[in-house]
């Protein structure tokens, strides 16, 4: 006899098992956010998000923290894109904290950074009119570059015009006489090079002289030094001899005085005898040599006159 089969029992029992299939993976896949609390917060791109899809992972300082949960544009500025972020609560989200769009090595898989926080910064907090906090964008490292080789490309541009502009047909004239004149100038000093050697030469004996009078200058300073105690010493001697001076002088000068009274009168008759002896001299000796025999005779009588 064959078993009856229960054909409700068996669906059901199929039914159930399929809804345990689904929510076990479901459960699997995405069984991390739904067994953690999440922050919600928003932040704006000024730039292209190319790359990045919903549920991208987001990261603080290369952490993973949560994902993005939604993307699109901000209705108030068309210019800008809108980005809700799920962060796992507790993570230290603050006012000083930058969101930055980065690309996963070279898979160009996009995602979410969270930089720039310090210990020292209150944490973020919805301002009023705001659904959740907005934490602050930064340029990406792909914009940073567009933007430094724009620059870049915009400066050698005008480096170009510029240098473009410089050699005209005047300046290139200007720039072959000045070549002219500087091959002008080389072939000069190589003809001068003997001359221009020995001027080295000089200069090199007058740099050495230099140097050794200048190794010379301390001997110098002491010598100089020795003579000015010298000079000290000559000139304190100077001085007491001097001094010494005015006292013998102090002490004759009463004899001079007596010299001065008595003794120069008799001098001076002394004098004015000794000139009239020196006349009587002279006559003698003019006599003597007009008539030697005075010395023999003497000299003759006058002659008598009348009635001696």
């Amino acid at each position: 006899m064959e078993a009856k089969v229960n054909f409700t029992l068996v669906g059901l029992f199929v039914l159930v098992l399929g809804a345990t299939l689904i929510g076990g993976v479901l459960w699997l896949s995405s069984g991390k956010q739904y067994a953690k609390t999440y922050a919600v917060y928003r932040t704006y791109m000024h730039e292209s998000v190319g790359g990045l899809n919903v549920n991208a992972p987001v990261k603080f300082h290369g952490v993973d923290v949560g994902f993005v949960r939604g993307i699109a544009l901000d209705p108030g500025d068309v210019e800008r894109v809108e980005l809700t972020l799920a962060v796992q609560a507790g993570t230290p989200v603050k006012e000083d904290t930058v969101a930055i769009l980065e690309s996963q090595g070279l898979t160009g898989i996009a995602y979410v950074d969270l930089t720039g926080s310090h210990n020292a910064s209150a944490p973020l907090r919805a301002r009023p009119g705001e659904s959740y906090p907005v934490i602050r964008s930064g340029p990406s490292l792909l914009a940073r570059l567009d933007v430094s080789v724009t620059a870049l490309l915009a400066s050698v541009t005008r480096a170009s015009d510029n240098f473009g502009a410089l050699l005209n047909d005047d300046n290139r004239r200007a720039l072959a006489s000045s070549l002219a004149d500087l091959g002008t100038v080389a072939r000069t000093l190589a003809a001068r090079s003997g001359t221009i050697d020995a001027t080295l030469a000089d200069a090199s004996r007058t740099m050495s002289n230099a140097a050794r009078f200048t190794a010379d200058l301390p001997r110098l300073a002491e010598r100089i030094e020795r003579s000015a105690d010298a000079f000290d010493r000559m000139s304190e001697s100077l001085a007491q001899a001097g001094a010494a001076g005015t006292r013998t002088l102090e002490g004759t000068r009463g004899d001079v005085q007596q010299f001065t009274s008595e003794g120069l009168p008799e001098m001076r008759q002394l004098i004015a005898e000794l000139r009239d002896v020196t006349s009587t001299l002279r006559r003698v000796s003019a006599d003597l040599e007009r008539n030697p025999a005075l010395l023999v005779w003497g000299r003759p009588a006058g002659k008598r006159g009348p009635g001696e």
